[in-house]
């Protein structure tokens, strides 16, 4: 469709605060407490959102012009003022990727989207427009390749309902339209191309320091908090120097960015990419139609040409993020940081046959890369630490582990810094597909957004939820609003260090226990290090 819209995939479902804003036709689709709200004044001109059940609501804010033309592979361009009053009542477009591929269960908190290049719009929620509350910022997951802030878990009206917090959630540029290095082919010109996601983020970070306090936002209180990729965006941003200062608190759920690509390494995928495209310069891809630069980024003939994230361009991202150590950028900056005991279980490529002892051996060999020996070692660990599971438990755990080893690296680079960092193990299970994906990979976040309900095709709609999503959402919250995430529903929660390595256990019988499965975990950490 060259450079316009691309609009694909049927709605899968959605409550009433992420479908508000949906144009069927030509009639909008609001819920029965849904109205048109106030009117704000922000930097480029006014705007009027919703009250969606008495909380206000504001979509597709625009943070930067559109980035398709001349502005391709270039930085964010501040948006065109206006005059009048602009409606924020409807999603902004999600940025060019492929189809999304979660699971079914996650797939149906996902809301049909119009795909394009004018893709820089936030969205923000709020109880009222006086005071100064604590922001949440959410970067969302699928990798540095996919995905939007719009899915209905994400939806931040409940957090400001009852957390009386300002939430935000973004979009941004991915896969190559973000992250893909082109200085090494077309020179200056192209010298941020590498980091344009993350540089996209920084001016919504911008955009919320100038704005948020007249939604009732306090700018000198922001958090920054993600899953998987949008943990990973997280801590890229941590060794950012163009980041310092728009963020204070930062969490890191179930993903890391521990190091960069080399410019080297991200001009040989940039090369590969004008060859699939049949580009002989960079300047040629930025008249390209949108589609045929989508399908070689992420699949079409011949499938995609990989994976993109950001580069060590040594102006945006100078080393890092955090190899060898924490980034000393952002050493002031408390962090809350953990992840799922199951996490590999959202992967729709898991496989959940049984494993007998033999085909388990086997599974743990290719996972650690080791020999018989030293695999049994490794399951009796398990079977030691986590008495009574099947095969195919210690299988999927393992293998989650792995998952989780830079998580754990990055808490205990952190930990040596002035700044505090608290560790989290979510181990709550689902019921939902028969109890088999247990405590998956973004499970957690429903719980965090006070959205078990809007993600119940997730969570299942058992009442132990809800206790678990009150002790989660307080905990989240105080941490943005103090730096610290303790509160009267959950024990005591210690600082992570290196030496006790105290980490919050989050299920119905939530506690705190140093190191937990470190037996499991000073093995398999031999391993690697032999």
């Amino acid at each position: 469709m060259g450079n316009g819209q691309i609009d694909r995939r049927a709605f899968l479902g959605a409550g009433a605060a992420g479908c508000a804003g949906l144009i069927l036709g030509t009639t909008r689709a609001w819920a029965s407490d849904t109205k048109p709200g106030a009117i704000v004044e922000t930097s480029y001109g006014r705007i009027r959102g919703l009250v969606i059940d008495k909380v206000n609501a504001f979509k597709g804010i625009r943070y930067g012009a559109p980035t398709s033309g001349a502005n391709r592979f270039m930085p964010a361009v501040k948006p065109a003022a206006w005059t009048g009053v602009k409606e924020a009542m409807e999603w902004g477009e999600e940025a060019p990727q492929g189809p999304h591929t979660e699971i079914a269960e996650v797939a149906t908190t996902i809301p049909k989207l119009s795909v394009g290049e004018d893709c820089l719009a936030l969205n923000v929620w709020t109880n009222s427009f006086s005071g100064k509350r604590p922001v949440m910022v959410w970067l969302h997951g699928g990798g540095f390749a996919s995905g939007n802030g719009c899915y209905t878990m994400y939806d931040g009206a409940n957090l400001a309902r009852k957390r009386d917090v300002v939430t935000v959630t973004i979009n941004h540029r991915l896969n190559a339209f973000g992250y893909m290095y082109l200085a090494g082919i077309g020179g200056e010109k192209y010298a941020n191309s590498g980091n344009l996601g993350q540089m996209d983020i920084i001016a919504a970070l911008n955009w919320v320091k100038d704005n948020i306090s007249r939604f009732g936002g306090d700018p000198n209180n922001v958090t920054i908090y993600g899953q998987s990729g949008g943990a990973g965006k997280v801590s890229t941003l941590m060794a950012m120097p163009a980041a310092k200062g728009l963020f204070h608190r930062a969490i890191i759920q179930s993903g890391a960015a521990l190091r960069g690509s080399t410019p080297e390494a991200a001009t040989r995928s940039a090369e590969a990419f004008l060859a699939k495209v049949g580009a002989k310069s960079v300047d040629e891809l930025q008249s390209m139609p949108t589609a045929q630069l989508i399908a070689a980024a992420t699949g079409g003939a011949g499938g995609g040409i990989g994976a993109f994230g950001p580069v060590l361009d040594g102006k945006t991202l100078i080393d890092g993020p955090f190899d060898p150590t924490a980034p000393a950028l952002s050493a002031d900056i408390p962090v809350l940081i953990g992840s799922t005991e199951y996490e590999v279980t959202f992967f729709p490529n898991t496989r959940y046959d049984a494993l007998d002892d033999a085909a388990l051996l086997n599974a743990v060999k290719q996972a650690l890369r080791t020999d018989d020996a030293n695999a049994e070692k490794v399951i009796a660990a398990y079977k030691k630490g986590r008495p009574g599971l099947t095969n195919l438990d210690y299988s999927l755990i393992l293998a989650s582990d792995n998952f989780r080893n830079s998580v754990v690296t990055e808490a205990e680079r952190k930990s040596v810094q002035k700044a505090p960092v608290y560790m989290y193990y979510f181990r709550w299970q689902s019921p939902v597909s028969g109890g088999k994906l247990k405590s998956f990979h973004t499970l957690e976040i429903p719980f965090v957004m006070e959205n078990v309900d809007e993600g119940r095709g997730m969570t299942g709609e058992g009442k132990d939820r809800y206790a678990l999503q009150d002790k989660i959402s307080a905990a989240w919250t105080n941490f943005a609003r103090t730096g610290n995430p303790s509160h009267k529903g959950l024990p005591n929660w210690p600082a992570f260090d290196t030496t006790k390595r105290a980490t919050m256990l989050l299920n119905n019988d939530s506690r705190v226990a140093n190191d937990p499965n470190g037996e499991e975990r000073r093995l398999v950490a031999s391993l690697r290090r032999a």
